[in-house]
């Protein structure tokens, strides 16, 4: 019996079939032999047989998601998902029933060697993984640009580098949160590595001065969690119940919402319903603006748009191969000799029938808050500058002389109120006097701009402005640091004065990183603010990798890398430990700061960038269970923080044998983001930006008008030492 009933799945594409499937089949049952994939011992275990590629027909698979490619393309695209599922049941039986760890990291650390960027394979292959690799290496990268060979290595090196994930998880017995399993189920699922070679089969690449743009980057991760989710909904049987594998959604909703698990997987449903949605939302409303702003020329123009139908037809592919692959739990849902199971047809029905779950995305409204606390907690021991006095008075005259106080959204009062020094002195206890000042600097201006801007773009709707703003903000930090303009209002001018102040000691490489680091948290904010105009509720997955740029901590991290970039590698920033310690950080401050603000954001200014709001819409639960869940989520996050600061790292040095400087400077940087998050907990206990009273103090909109017709101004969040949005 199945261990639940699969639910109806949101299909609004048509699937088509290649017309050839045949050859591919014939070809790639061929290949296989030929690569030793096919009843070819590895280490005393036969991964696979004739009959196993015969029943999960994976040249069916590509000819459903790659409908249009001529034949040759279609040969060498089957090939590549035969090698990928063979490497994933190999691993399995190598290395995952029984858990081999030291194994399995020397299996993986040879396959770079055949992928190389530029240049040959020279290593020998020892197995049909390491063959299948070479072979296939050779047949695809010489059509391609060196931007797209960069991505393609690089996301088939996560493909295969994170399969250590899951393992260490089954060793260690753990269940990953939803958060974690959706960032690393990106890279252990493969969907990346597929929309590389959707690239492949429509003969165009992505030009490579968007590729690595938002909502690029948006087009493929919603796809790719789709992919993932409906494949967890298709694989729970075989995955869960036969293998004992943890990474699974299903699994992951049903034990962490304490869910049934035909509830659960109602719920990863509504997600990948979700998710495609979101791809939907951002190729209508912001890809045709970022060709646009890029100038893109026809070719390119095409290449975008065969790329996104591109991932749409895999979508409806993939869907069509689950209903059939003997892979997996989907007994009578489709007939073998049925055309299609989900045709044309299908597709009004499927668009009607999650239209109540579209439009309650466009249905965020002001609300009277139900009584709530914030139970402040104190995962570290809090350490405040000595400093902090003069501080506050250097900040506050700071604020006066660049005008924070005159336009209407502040005055001196409010500003001492905020308290936003005090913030400073937790975050970074041993600053000297004047770091003590920037950082308390930089944090007024971002909370001052996460006044202006809501009120200014959001709620009279100027997105001309809004834009203009954008590009004003981002001339006031000059590389050269040579001034662009001449500053228009408060906000400009106290960005231009901080820039100087915090960049120009900077060497150049490291100024170009923070400046992008910037010009992403502006982009967020750019975001925010069309979604208050379209009072669109964000999807929950969107939301939270969103909210670490509005809340400033890729800005964070990289202005605290830079203090340790003299003794720490730079490839080590990139490691999975390094990189869930600091996205663990900043998610249980950004949650901190949402429960917090909840009052203030939801009551008040009619907010929905607010976790607790973006699980009360996506679940459909009350404020109370809505704050249960989001709780729970700061508590997972935080013990993720401590396990990968605490346990993690120190094994992440031994593994590599980092020398002594190197060890010295991790340790520290981990227990400067242990500050950074006793400082933010601090902070938000003690200011008086989230009392009722203040909250009561309306903003004076006619002086605001007046004072930002002159040139738009805003921004949304802050950066410092370390930073917060507040």
């Amino acid at each position: 019996m199945q261990p639940f009933q699969l639910p109806e799945f949101y299909t609004p594409y048509p699937a088509r079939l290649n017309p050839n499937l045949e050859r591919a089949r014939v070809h790639t049952r061929a290949w296989a032999h030929e690569m030793d994939m096919i009843d070819v011992p590895q280490h005393g275990t036969v991964i696979w047989t004739d009959d196993d590629l015969e029943s999960h027909d994976y040249a069916l698979l590509c000819a459903y998601t790659h409908p249009d490619c001529d034949g040759e393309t279609l040969d060498l695209i089957t090939d590549w998902y035969v090698w990928v599922f063979y490497f994933d049941d190999h691993f399995v039986e190598l290395y995952k029933r029984n858990p081999d760890i030291k194994g399995a990291q020397a299996y993986l650390d040879r396959l770079p060697l055949f992928m190389p960027v530029s240049g040959v394979i020279t290593e020998e292959p020892t197995n049909p993984v390491e063959k299948g690799l070479a072979d296939l290496w050779r047949r695809t990268v010489p059509s391609h640009s060196v931007d797209w060979r960069e991505r393609f290595a690089y996301n088939t090196k996560h493909l295969l580098d994170e399969s250590m994930w899951e393992l260490h998880n089954i060793s260690a017995k753990r269940l990953s949160n939803p958060i974690e399993y959706i960032e690393m189920r990106r890279k252990v699922g493969g969907a990346p590595w597929s929309a590389n070679l959707v690239e492949h089969a429509v003969g165009l690449e992505v030009p490579a001065q968007i590729a690595l743009s938002r909502p690029i980057g948006v087009l493929r991760d919603t796809f790719s969690d789709a992919v993932h989710l409906r494949n967890d909904l298709f694989s729970y049987e075989r995955e869960v119940l036969d293998e004992g594998e943890l990474s699974n959604s299903v699994l992951v909703f049903e034990k962490f919402l304490d869910l049934p698990t035909q509830e659960a997987a109602e719920a990863v449903n509504d997600l990948l319903t979700s998710r495609l949605h979101q791809f939907e939302h951002t190729a209508v409303t912001e890809v045709p603006i970022l060709l646009d702003e890029h100038a893109i020329d026809p070719i390119g123009r095409a290449a975008v748009l065969g790329y996104a139908k591109g991932l749409q037809d895999w979508q409806a592919g993939g869907h069509e191969w689950h209903l059939r692959s003997s892979r997996y739990m989907n007994k009578g849902l489709v007939q073998a000799d049925t055309p299609l199971g989900m045709s044309a047809a299908n597709i009004l029905g499927s668009y009607v029938k999650t239209m109540p779950q579209r439009l309650k995305q466009f249905a965020g409204t002001p609300k009277i808050v139900e009584p709530y606390e914030v139970p402040f907690h104190f995962p570290f021991p809090l350490t405040l500058s000595p400093h902090l006095d003069q501080a506050r008075e250097e900040v506050i005259a700071w604020g006066r002389e660049m005008g924070l106080h005159s336009e209407g959204i502040w005055d001196e009062a409010k500003h001492r109120g905020f308290d936003l020094p005090l913030c400073s002195a937790g975050l970074d206890p041993d600053a000297t006097p004047f770091e003590l000042f920037v950082s308390g600097a930089w944090l007024t201006w971002g909370t001052y701009a996460d006044d202006v801007y809501p009120w200014v773009f959001g709620r009279l709707r100027d997105l001309a402005g809004l834009k203009a703003q954008t590009i004003r903000l981002k001339q006031c930090m000059p590389l050269d640091l040579v001034p662009q303009l001449v500053p228009a209002n408060a906000t400009e001018r106290a960005l231009a004065d901080l820039w100087l102040k915090t960049a120009a000691p900077m060497p150049a490489h490291f100024r170009a990183t923070f400046r992008e680091t910037l010009d992403a948290m502006l982009d967020a904010w750019v975001w925010e603010v069309v979604n208050i105009q379209q009072n669109r509720v964000p999807d929950p997955v969107d939301y939270l990798e969103m909210r670490r740029s509005t809340f400033g901590s890729e800005l964070t991290t990289s202005l605290s890398r830079f203090s340790h970039s003299t003794t720490v590698p730079p490839e080590i920033w990139g490691t999975r430990v390094v990189q869930t310690m600091e996205r663990s950080a900043m998610d249980y401050c950004c949650m901190l700061n949402d429960v917090t603000s909840y009052l203030k954001e939801i009551q008040y200014e009619g907010e929905v960038h607010n976790m607790v709001r973006v699980i009360e819409s996506f679940l459909g639960v009350s404020q109370s269970r809505a704050f249960e869940i989001t709780y729970k989520l700061m508590d997972a996050r935080l013990a993720q923080f401590v396990k990968s600061a605490d346990t993690d790292l120190p094994k992440l040095c031994d593994d590599l044998s980092l020398d002594d400087a190197t060890r010295v400077s991790l340790s520290r940087y981990a227990d400067e983001l242990k500050d950074w998050i006793v400082g933010i907990v601090n902070w938000h206990k003690e200011t008086s930006r989230y009392g009722e009273e203040e909250l009561k103090t309306p903003v004076n909109a006619h002086l605001l008008t007046g004072a930002f017709h002159r040139g738009p101004s805003g921004l949304g969040t802050s950066a410092a030492r370390v930073t917060s949005r507040t």
